[in-house]
């Protein structure tokens, strides 16, 4: 018989570039969250754990989930999974 309460969770990689970085503090993290949590998710936890500097950041950032465009946000993270974070970049 198994539980019909999930409680196993996975570990996420979080890379932040440029201004994100700037904002986290840290280049990368490991981030624990449970099973079955999505990008959107997980991006809400993240600002949640800085502060405001990297909401405004995030709010501005694209994201790619082990080296593909995220186009949907509702994607369920796997364990081991690379999240990186985005934010526009200026050049010319």
């Amino acid at each position: 018989m198994t539980n019909s309460l999930d409680t196993r969770t996975v570990t996420v990689t979080v890379r932040y570039f440029a201004g994100a970085k700037a904002a986290a503090g840290q280049g990368s993290e490991p981030v624990s969250v449970p099973a079955g949590t999505t990008v959107a998710a997980l991006v809400e936890a993240i600002a949640s754990d800085h502060g405001e500097a990297l909401v405004k950041v995030l709010a501005a950032s694209s994201f790619l989930l082990d080296g593909t465009a995220v186009h949907s946000r509702d994607e369920a993270l796997a364990d081991g999974a690379v999240l990186d974070v985005l934010p526009p970049f200026a050049g010319g």
